[in-house]
């Protein structure tokens, strides 16, 4: 039935008493208390505090503008500096990344310009330095041989910028490719780009070489540009990239003096020609240069300077004095005696390295072997010591008169006489009838020794047709086979071990414990040490050590105490082997780095790698590699271990394939950050490189425990009691190991009740039962330390292997 409406409108809806009603939406800030809510304008505080926040605010603003100004001056700063008068020449080093690249050619292209000025290098590295009066910078290029894998690494660590020249058809090949991922490994400075010879190619063919190339080097490096270097006008371009672009920073490199000889003269010493003074002329790059300090020289080890020599630069310096001087060092090679004669009367004497404040070479502690000993006995003690000689004096002999004590001593007396006479008729026996079966041997053996001498000639002959070198293959390949099968079986089976049956387990795992939980279980890290750990130094906190050492070089920075940056010295270098020069004039580069304090001593590395792609031979613990750890180059032997948040680690026999791993060994303290890379050295003298990764840290107490598992089967099951038996072979050893827990493959966990007879059966009580084809095993562990193992002479010539080209190439 319809309703009508009512007349004006009455009939609208009106809301009852039990209408739903919302909260109005609070908006605006929200106050703690209902008085707040409803009060009436703005209290003061609360505007006092808004002002405070907004002025903040507005704080924070400017302060964030400032710091982005700040950045881009000192952008802007090292661009300017670097290559100017004040400032070391921009160390440019030329890396060939293909075999059909000619170095000489690409060196040419920059000394085309007519407005430069070229000053060839007289010995050393190959290159030469260029001075541009026009844009008023200075250059200086060295070529990099690409067959020597160190030395490409030891210029990468001081070049300025690294310029890679590729090939038109294909870019770079296996050794060029090779070499651009240990460089990226190390740390990769500032960088450019360049192609030879497509200019040479078909014009229709040249955009097809530009597009491949650039589909290339995209994957190595993103967003950089490719220049061509065929004509004056793209190496001017070229040149003003290098000098315009961002530098990129290597935090071991920046935080350190460093230098790059130029020339080099030895001074033997007084008492071996083998030994003596050596003096290195160059610029000082990175941080001032302070005498009193160390000096590394990568691959020979620290030494100690005692003079720094401000040398006048074997260049002008002025550039606009340079527009007319003859180009290519054509007048400088006509003027070389009255040159160096006017160097050495304006040498002046910098400083002199002070005795009190100089650093020692000392990089071990000198244990003292009675350290752990008494002082001095006790009163009883002695007062023991004195009864026990009387005692011994009052043993008399009856000895006919006239015997001295000496003679005395040699007469047996007559009970001991008696009571030796039966061992004597033993020995006598015992030697009789080894005499009886030499003898008997000796017949035998008469008969058959024309037919041995015959079968020794004809293997003699056999032997003389190996050659030495496939005797050498053969074993090398053994052990490599030995090797795979070890590495094989670890991964089957890891950490498990037989249990001897020569030697008791008692005895033969005497160094081991067991542990309830290698996660929460205490170990104490000071426990017992080797002898080597009293060589070492350790920080009582490290990363503390780190912040001080670094805050003390900003401070020495600002005080400018040394030799500046930009300044042309030679470094006396004292007691210095006459490798190091033979080094040099093998065109070698020689690379010098200042210590930081501590850094010459001796202390336990922690290097958290990744092992390389392209290397697939086992990695076995405690194996020689040679490392690479920032600015150093030394050969050790480290542990594998597992790299957790734990305090313990558990040590791993190969290093695995993937994953991260930490490798621990003795070396000199290095503050990180720095950059890690681990060489395998064959036997041919070829290096590959085997892992990558950084510095982690520098600790001693790191504890890295041996796993050793003992595994059993269960004879007789009963519910959840078993008998285990191949465990153990005696009934002693199961009583001796009878605190430790047992675990199965299948997750079970029990222990051991009590030995079953006498040939190692023993009952096991579990959390569950056991099946027929389970296994019940028995975990141990024993704390393990690296091998001390360190060779800081490792020469810079070094070949890329065969083998990791062939692999890379397939990897490719």
């Amino acid at each position: 039935m319809v309703v009508p409406k009512a007349a004006g409108g009455g009939g609208a809806h009106r809301a009852g008493t039990l209408k739903q009603q919302n909260k109005p939406h609070k908006a605006g800030r929200h106050r703690r208390n209902s008085a707040r809510r409803h009060a009436v304008g703005v209290s003061v505080k609360t505007l006092s505090c808004q002002k405070r926040h907004n002025l903040a605010k507005l704080d924070r603003k400017h302060r964030a503008l400032q710091l982005r100004q700040q950045s881009k001056e000192a952008v802007l700063a090292e661009k300017r500096n670097l290559g100017h008068k004040d400032a070391p020449p921009h160390l440019v080093v030329v890396v060939p990344l293909h075999a059909n690249v000619d170095s000489q050619s690409v060196l040419q292209q920059f000394q085309s310009s007519e407005a430069s000025v070229v000053h060839q290098a007289k010995r050393g590295l190959p290159g030469f330095v260029l001075l541009c009066p026009r844009s008023k910078l200075r250059w200086q290029f060295v070529v990099a041989d690409r067959g020597n894998l160190f030395a490409v690494l030891d210029l990468a660590k001081v070049a300025d910028t690294l310029l890679f020249v590729l090939d038109p058809l294909e870019g770079w090949d296996a050794t060029g490719n090779y070499c651009l991922s240990c460089i990226f490994a190390q740390g990769l400075p500032s960088y450019g780009l360049a192609v030879q010879g497509l200019a040479d190619q078909p014009l229709k063919k040249q955009i097809d070489l530009q597009k491949k190339l650039r589909r290339i080097t995209e994957k190595r490096f993103p967003g950089a540009k490719l220049f061509p270097l065929n004509t004056e006008q793209e190496s001017v371009l070229l040149l003003h990239h290098l000098a315009t672009q961002k530098q990129r920073h290597l935090a071991f490199r920046d935080r350190r003096a460093h230098l790059l000889a130029d020339a080099v003269e030895f001074v033997p010493g007084p008492g071996s020609a083998l030994v003596g003074t050596l003096k290195v002329s160059g610029y000082v790059r990175g941080r001032s240069l302070n005498v009193n300090r160390l000096v590394h020289i990568v691959g020979h080890g620290d030494f100690q300077m005692s003079q720094v020599d401000a040398t006048p630069e074997p260049f002008g310096q002025n550039l606009r004095a340079a527009k007319g001087q003859p180009r290519r060092g054509q007048g400088v090679q006509d003027n070389t005696s009255s040159e160096v004669a006017e160097m050495e009367e304006d040498v002046q004497v910098l400083m002199r390295a002070d005795p009190s404040k100089q650093e020692s070479l000392q990089s071990e502690i000198v244990p003292d072997p009675m350290d752990g000993e008494q002082t001095w006995p006790t009163e009883e003690e002695l007062s023991e010591a004195a009864e026990s000689l009387k005692q011994t004096k009052k043993i008399s002999k009856r000895v006919p008169k006239g015997t001295s004590a000496y003679q005395a001593t040699w007469i047996v007396d007559q009970r001991e006489g008696e009571s030796g006479s039966d061992d004597e008729e033993h020995e006598e026996a015992d030697g009789m009838e080894e005499e009886i079966f030499m003898e008997e041997a000796i017949s035998q053996d008469g008969s058959s020794s024309d037919e041995e001498e015959e079968t020794a000639t004809e293997d003699e002959d056999c032997e003389s047709m190996v050659l030495p070198e496939d005797v050498e293959k053969m074993e090398e390949e053994e052990a490599m086979l030995a090797k795979y099968q070890q590495e094989r079986q670890e991964e089957m089976f890891p950490d498990e071990v037989d249990t001897p049956r020569d030697v008791a387990a008692r005895i033969r795992f005497q160094k081991f414990r067991g542990l309830k939980s290698f996660r929460t279980s205490p170990w104490d890290p000071n426990e017992n040490l080797p002898r080597d750990y009293a060589r070492i130094f350790q920080f009582q906190d490290f990363f503390q050590t780190r912040k001080h050492v670094f805050r003390q070089l900003k401070e020495a920075e600002e005080d400018d105490d040394g030799a500046a940056v930009g300044r042309y010295v030679t470094l006396h270098i004292c007691n210095v082997p006459v490798s190091v020069v033979e080094g040099f004039q093998q065109q070698l580069p020689l690379v010098l780095y200042v210590l930081l304090p501590y850094e010459q001593k001796m202390s336990v590395l922690n290097l958290l790698v990744r092992r390389f792609a392209s290397y697939t031979e086992p990695i076995q613990a405690k194996e020689e590699v040679i490392v690479h750890c920032g600015f150093r180059r030394f050969q050790t032997s480290p542990l594998y271990s597992q790299h957790t948040s734990a305090s313990k680690h558990k040590l791993l026999r190969f290093l695995p394939a993937d994953g991260t791993t930490m490798a621990t060994m003795y070396g000199p303290i290095t503050f990180p950050p720095a950059s890690v890379l681990l060489f395998k050295q064959k036997s041919d003298g070829s290096h590959d490189l085997l892992a990558t990764g950084s510095l982690h840290s520098v600790d001693p107490s790191r504890v890295t425990l041996k796993r050793v598992v003992l595994s059993g089967h269960p004879f007789k099951i009963h519910r959840k009691m078993a008998v285990v038996r191949y465990m153990f072979f005696n009934r002693e050893d199961v009583l001796w190991f009878k605190p430790v827990a047992l675990r199965t493959k299948w997750g079970r966990r029990g222990h051991i009740k009590e030995p079953v007879g006498t040939h190692g059966l023993m009952k096991c009580q579990f959390d569950g039962q056991l099946k027929s084809q389970d296994t019940v095993l028995m975990t141990l562990y024993k704390r393990v330390f690296p091998k001390w193992i360190y060779k800081p002479h490792v020469p810079g010539l070094s070949r890329i292997g065969e083998s990791a080209l062939c692999e890379r190439e397939e990897m490719d």
